[in-house]
């Protein structure tokens, strides 16, 4: 039984190696080593190339290296009855939730304005408000949402969560559906995008988002922080947001190109923090250990965890 690395920008050999070590009675093998198409079994996969599911009649399960599974759902060669599952693990989440706490802490705590009043010597001593009077909306409530919101919430933040159903999270004012996503954004001064990528979230950051949020609260206007996708931002919208005073700030960890091209208008913004998608990463020892269970549970009796639901994207 082989085990596929189809690893785009990220080192295959390191990983193949160390599943090897994990996996002594798999075979495991990149994409520049000899082996045989019909022996691949699994694949473990991270931005799939338009030629990785070619020849690969006999695989059985699809692993992906992130937590977000849009590049392989929207393949168009995915292979039709091959469950699709997502990388889930605790230093993950962990990781994206301190992208998101120091993020909305950053906003809350006016770093724009302070940020240009160093540049003009200027000594202000305005005090931000306490987390209290501060309404944080979490798009997404998944594993990372979920997560998000509670600590924000531990910390003071009022908290409230927009999904497609509800979740029934504890101590989160829950908002779900089209019918009532006015409404959160009504409420939001700090909006956090943690969404899957889906065509009914595709481009949900652009101005008719934006013009709803809440404008009465946070000194200097509304923020976002997106850490889900590019996929979901117009970021020419954004641009001109936070240009005009529609958005106070934004924190952007993804863009619908990568690298961030160098004549985006974004990069000149003093209230656009632009960080290269490094907000939370799918570690070596935690895909080994991930994947290396699932194998052999599944092998044992033909079970997964976290598979994705293909048709919905997530």
């Amino acid at each position: 039984m082989t085990l596929l690395m189809h690893l785009s920008d990220v080192s295959e050999r390191e990983w193949a190696d160390a599943f090897q070590k994990a996996l002594p009675s798999h075979k495991v093998v990149t994409r520049e080593d000899k082996y045989d198409l019909e022996e691949v079994k699994y694949l473990y996969v991270w931005k799939p190339e338009p030629d990785a599911f070619d020849g690969l009649d006999n695989l059985e399960v699809i692993f992906s290296l992130g937590a977000g599974v849009d590049g392989i759902v929207k393949h168009p060669k995915l292979p039709k009855n091959v469950p699709v599952v997502r990388f889930v693990d605790d230093e993950l989440t962990q990781c994206m939730t301190d992208y998101v706490v120091a993020n909305v802490g950053m906003h809350h705590r006016q770093a724009t304005r302070y940020k240009r009043e160093q540049m003009q010597r200027n000594w202000n001593q305005y005090y931000p408000e306490r987390a209290s009077t501060i309404n944080v909306g979490v798009m997404g409530l998944g594993q990372l949402g979920k997560d998000a919101a509670q600590k924000l919430t531990v910390l003071g933040y009022n908290v409230a969560g927009w999904s497609r159903n509800p979740k029934g999270i504890l101590g989160i004012e829950e908002f779900s559906g089209s019918d009532q996503f006015d409404a959160f954004l009504a409420r939001t001064d700090i909006l956090v995008c943690l969404l899957p990528l889906t065509p009914e979230t595709q481009d949900i950051l652009c101005s008719d988002t934006f013009a709803k949020l809440r404008r009465t609260n946070l000194p200097g206007g509304p923020c976002i922080v997106n850490a889900a996708r590019g996929g979901h931002q117009k970021e020419d919208d954004i641009a001109m947001a936070l240009k005009d005073g529609t958005l106070g700030a934004a924190s952007l960890d993804v863009f619908k190109v990568e690298p961030l091209p160098q004549d985006s208008p974004l990069w000149e913004l003093d209230n656009c923090y632009i960080t290269p998608h490094i907000a939370a990463i799918s570690g070596l020892e935690a895909g080994i250990r991930l994947v290396t269970s699932q194998i052999t549970r599944y092998e044992q009796s033909g079970e997964l965890k976290h598979v994705v639901d293909v048709l919905r994207g997530y």
